[in-house]
């Protein structure tokens, strides 16, 4: 299915005024707030699991059943319903408490844990603890000078023998990083292998939005 992009120009000027004030996290809560319960405010709530995320699943049939499982920068929750879905003991945070009401209001009945929490500042019994651990468009909303501090931080939530799924927009070294969401390029994400994750998979494609987006997916696997 083609799907258009939304209109990122609400969100892109929060992001430019928190950080002139050098505060680069608290522009998520603004945005959750202002769109007062409109999902359409906000650019990467389709409403739908993250099809990037369906159709890996689809294709390598990673079996969730029973593992411990973790969704960075949940959002409206679709993803870490998704998880759920397919067998995962799932965990969710955001760091907008707004937005964790919000899932807990969507799906009242989940098996979902949503808890506000700060990437940077996970609760301790966190680490190593998850057997798979999604990070999808979280990345590419940080600039570029936190994005190593972050990678450090989400390497360390995989547990022994777990996998981390990375989705995000890709670009080469040459081009224009343009306007949040920022496209990363290949050799950052070549610092999750000093963090103890091995490079399992790396897919560089196009999307199905319209104009096609680059993406990069890769699975990482924690060894023994």
């Amino acid at each position: 299915m083609t799907t258009k992009p939304k209109d990122r120009t609400f969100a892109r000027k929060l992001c430019s005024e928190h950080a002139e004030r050098n505060d680069n996290l608290s522009w998520f809560e603004a945005l959750y707030h202002k769109a007062r319960g409109d999902e359409t405010i906000i650019p990467w709530a389709d409403m739908v699991p993250n099809p990037q995320l369906c159709d890996w699943h689809r294709r390598t049939g990673f079996d969730f059943q029973g593992k411990r499982c973790l969704k960075i920068g949940c959002g409206l929750g679709d993803d870490a319903e998704y998880l759920a879905s397919a067998g995962g003991s799932v965990v969710a945070f955001d760091i907008s408490p707004t937005a964790i009401e919000w899932c807990q209001r969507r799906f009242p009945d989940s098996s979902v844990t949503y808890i506000t929490a700060d990437l940077f500042a996970v609760p301790p019994a966190w680490h190593g603890a998850f057997d798979f651990v999604l990070e999808s468009y979280t990345l590419q909303v940080f600039p570029p000078e936190m994005r190593q501090r972050a990678m450090r931080c989400i390497g360390d939530l995989v547990a022994p023998s777990g996998t981390l799924l990375l989705i995000c927009r890709g670009r080469e070294e040459s081009e224009s990083p343009g306007a949040m969401p920022w496209p990363l390029m290949r050799r950052e994400l070549q610092s999750l292998l000093g963090f103890g994750l091995l490079e399992f998979s790396f897919e560089d494609y196009s999307d199905a939005e319209n104009p096609p987006v680059r993406r990069f997916r890769v699975q990482y696997d924690r060894a023994t």
